[in-house]
């Protein structure tokens, strides 16, 4: 039983993660909202719970990869939620990304019941959850996180204990705001390039080999280039979490005004449909108001 991972959530990022832990030669018990999202992990040979709470009676260390702050908060103090049976001991691995006051009140409430919360938010999109190299950024104390690290080493290269419990969604914060700029950025390059007759992937190569260089124009490439947006990471997501960059701006007294202009781009794209596709698709917006597709 103690030689069980939990596993909840097997989206887009939490399937292939799951997949690695499989890989690795781990026991997963899996838990999701849809059972038929867990149908590869079940063929390759997780056990199923039908709750959240099931999970945590065969499992003493647990990870969720859930959306946001209320699917995080059901699933652990909901009625049926990992702290309804977890063991004293037990330790919670949550690898969403959600509000950083939502993860202290978690952390306060799994600590009444002896249980340790580790925040370890990740930023590498689908590509780094298939093939294991995300960037983790985790917060809690040393014990937990010292016990969290082996699991977080299969799911990531960078893994960084960065504070306390909370920490790690800081963190998560100011990485997807620089993500989000640097798309819209690289948006402006490629449109303005573009437009005044250059090649567009032209354009990235001889910026991917200076001091623009950034990993947005090596992972996101095609999906500019060839107008792409299947999700590797939603816009509905990122404007999510750039949300709770702007809480936190509030909270903590720091301007974030560029980061304000993303956010309401997109939520332009979102209210035309797009919320759905890739952020990369931010390129959507500019090509609107220049009135130009790169490389047409």
């Amino acid at each position: 039983m103690a030689n069980k991972i939990g596993w909840i959530g097997l989206g887009i990022m939490g399937g292939p993660m799951a997949n690695n832990l499989l890989d690795a030669g781990h026991e997963l018990v899996v838990n999701t909202r849809h059972r038929a999202r867990a149908a590869e992990q079940e063929r390759r040979g997780a056990q199923w719970a039908e709750s959240p709470g099931r999970v945590a009676e065969d499992a003493d260390t647990i990870i969720t990869m859930l959306p946001d702050s209320p699917q995080v908060s059901e699933v652990m103090t909901g009625e049926q939620g990992i702290l309804s049976t977890a063991r004293d001991g037990t330790l919670v691995i949550d690898m969403s990304t959600i509000s950083p006051v939502v993860t202290a009140q978690l952390a306060q409430a799994a600590t009444e019941k002896g249980v340790g919360l580790v925040d370890a938010p990740v930023s590498g999109g689908d590509v780094g959850a298939k093939e294991g190299t995300l960037s983790i950024m985790a917060g809690g104390s040393e014990a937990d996180f010292a016990r969290a690290k082996p699991l977080l080493e299969v799911l990531g290269k960078t893994i960084v204990h960065v504070g306390a419990v909370g920490a790690g969604q800081v963190v998560k914060a100011c990485n997807q705001i620089v993500v989000a700029l640097s798309i819209e950025a690289v948006a402006e390059a490629l449109v303005l390039g573009s437009k005044a007759g250059v090649d567009p992937a032209r354009i990235l190569d001889v910026l991917s080999g200076g001091l623009a260089a950034n990993r947005v124009m090596q992972v996101r490439r095609e999906n500019f280039l060839s107008h792409d947006f299947k999700p590797g990471f939603r816009i509905d997501l990122h404007h999510k979490d750039l949300g709770i960059a702007l809480a936190a701006g509030r909270e903590y007294g720091v301007p974030l005004p560029v980061t304000a202009i993303v956010d309401q781009m997109l939520q332009a794209l979102r209210m035309r449909g797009h919320g759905s596709e890739d952020h990369s698709a931010l390129l959507r917006v500019i090509e609107d108001w220049a009135q130009h597709e790169i490389g047409s």
